[in-house]
């Protein structure tokens, strides 16, 4: 059998191997299970490890012949895949060799670019999440000193040492709360809830740092997209940066399947479409097909009527759509592709009232 096929399990597949996986994982750990059971689940254990196997083998056929190394990430998850299981069955104890199938739980996350998002987030916040978390590490340590003066003539077994009040400030500082050690003393009860106050705030900043970052990614990740899906357009590609910029801002991307409608006759119109890739069909008494670089939509965003026309997908079809607020902040930035858009109109327009 080839193992090339083998190299393109979908992300779902993957993720449902996986899962079935640590499903199976954890019966195996019920102390009272039949021994017909356990065999037939580690039974679906080995096969779900050849299936990963053959995988493994595939993606290493398929990279060796393109030569490329982007999949580096998927690659090194697909060996700890095939070898922790192996060499837990080399090498651990009977009892403990499904659990190293656990591994497994990377599976799902094969091919995810939320890695290298991450990555690109971090590298770029590191300064300030290296500052806040210096202020987390003084806190702490300033917690525990307190709190060992506070507290150790009273609780000696639990603030005896600085060393052990680390723990109830840790708890305290995320405001966990275990309950297992707490000040008695008033000064020590000030003090606790001055710890959970600053754990707040410095969770907040954590987490402000982190969702900035990943949106400032995103947003620019978008912008790229937009900007290259934008100077794709014909009618765009003599305007200035400065121009272009304004366009890619205010256009949305959008991908159509084919054979679904876009806008219905009679519905109203408060956006037009410019065709990136794809064709539309436009139901018009002679019926009309666009393709890349051509825009409709633009007569009823001018005139504020109804749609006088359904256009639909003929094929997959990605379009960038501009709101009527939008176009008129277009037209006063840039009236010569305005100008453009209201005589296409007029002229369509026009055929339309001859037929």
């Amino acid at each position: 059998m080839s193992a090339l096929p083998f190299s393109k399990i979908s992300a779902p597949l993957n993720a449902l191997l996986a899962v079935v996986g640590l499903m199976a994982v954890a019966a195996l750990t019920t102390p009272d299970i039949a021994p017909r059971s356990r065999l037939a689940l580690e039974v679906l254990l080995t096969g779900i490890w050849a299936i990963y196997v053959l995988q493994l083998i595939g993606t290493l056929n398929r990279q060796r012949v393109s030569g490329s190394r982007d999949g580096m990430p998927g690659i090194v998850i697909d060996v700890l895949a095939v070898f922790v299981p192996l060499s837990a069955f080399l090498l651990a104890d009977t009892r403990d060799q499904s659990l190293y199938c656990a591994v497994w739980l990377l599976k799902p996350l094969r091919g995810s670019a939320f890695f290298s998002l991450l990555g690109k987030v971090l590298a770029k916040e590191a300064r300030n999440l290296i500052g806040v978390t210096s202020v987390f590490g003084i806190i702490l340590f300033a917690a525990a000193f307190a709190g060992y003066l506070i507290e150790r003539d009273v609780q000696p077994d639990k603030f005896g040492s600085i060393p052990l009040a680390m723990w109830w400030a840790v708890v305290t500082l995320s405001t966990t709360g275990y309950g297992d050690a707490f000040p008695q003393s008033f000064a020590g009860r000030v003090l606790s809830g001055l710890v959970m106050m600053c754990g707040i705030g410095i969770f907040a900043l954590w987490a402000g740092i982190l969702a900035t970052g990943f949106f400032e990614e995103l947003r620019r990740r978008d912008f790229v997209r937009n900007w290259q899906m934008v100077a794709a357009v014909p009618l765009f590609q003599k305007l200035g940066p400065g121009a272009l910029v304004e366009i890619v801002r205010a256009l949305r991307p959008r991908i159509v399947p084919a054979g679904s409608v876009i806008c219905r006759k009679g519905d109203a119109g408060d956006e037009m479409f410019f065709i990136v890739e794809g064709s539309v069909d436009i139901a018009t008494p002679k019926p009309v097909e666009l393709g890349p670089g051509a825009f409709f939509g633009e007569m009823a965003l001018i005139s504020g009527e109804p749609r006088s026309a359904t256009v639909s997908a003929a094929t997959e079809v990605s379009l960038l759509s501009l709101h009527s607020a939008d176009f008129q902040l277009l037209s006063s930035s840039s009236p010569e592709i305005a100008d453009i858009i209201r005589k296409t109109a007029l002229e369509r327009r026009s055929a339309i009232s001859k037929t």
